[in-house]
């Protein structure tokens, strides 16, 4: 899959394209970000696993989904359900620590062990790829700009998106629990 290339034009006449422009992704496989701990972390570590894909917020409403994300993940986990948390200040600067602040959050009020990575922007000019990917290219049914904290992509073990769950959408939803469900059996 091809993505529009940005140009940039730089004095002298120079053209510089990013590197949007020369990766072509063909699944949620192909990008890698720094963990939580700021250690290189592809996603393709995940391979054959189904991923439930979250961008999350440590001041939000919708911060208790922690908990039922914890539930779904501990449940799941040895049938090869990966829930991966991702934090990001985009909406009402409800994400505004550090990684390390974000992970002694998440572990000490809700002892999350799921894989987090670092904080990344979920939209705006500044959105990292992988969410360019998710809400732009990776199937029509799910894509759209994030609308809040707590957004939802179900990936299946081929690293294709299958479902997308808006924020109010909680972790022990039956239609999210059993799209789940259906992901890991197939």
């Amino acid at each position: 899959m091809l993505t529009t290339p940005k140009i940039t034009c730089l004095a002298f006449g120079l053209v510089l394209l990013t590197a949007s422009a020369l990766f072509a992704a063909s699944s949620v496989y192909d990008f890698a970000l720094p963990s939580i701990d700021g250690q290189d972390a592809s996603l393709g570590q995940f391979k054959g696993k189904v991923l439930l894909l979250v961008n999350v917020a440590s001041k939000c409403g919708y911060t208790p989904q922690y908990a039922g994300l914890e539930a779904l993940y501990e449940k799941y986990k040895d049938q090869g359900l990966v829930v991966v948390g991702f934090p990001a200040n985009n909406f009402g600067a409800q994400e505004p620590g550090t990684n390390a602040e974000i992970k002694t959050f998440c572990t000490h009020n809700y002892h999350v062990s799921f894989p987090m990575y670092a904080k990344v922007s979920v939209k705006g000019e500044d959105k990292t790829p992988l969410y360019h990917y998710l809400t732009e290219e990776a199937n029509p049914a799910t894509n759209g700009e994030i609308g809040w904290n707590f957004t939802k992509f179900l990936v299946d073990r081929s690293g294709k998106v299958v479902a997308r769950f808006e924020s109010k959408v909680k972790p022990d939803d039956a239609g999210l629990v059993a799209a789940v469900e259906k992901a890991l059996n197939q």
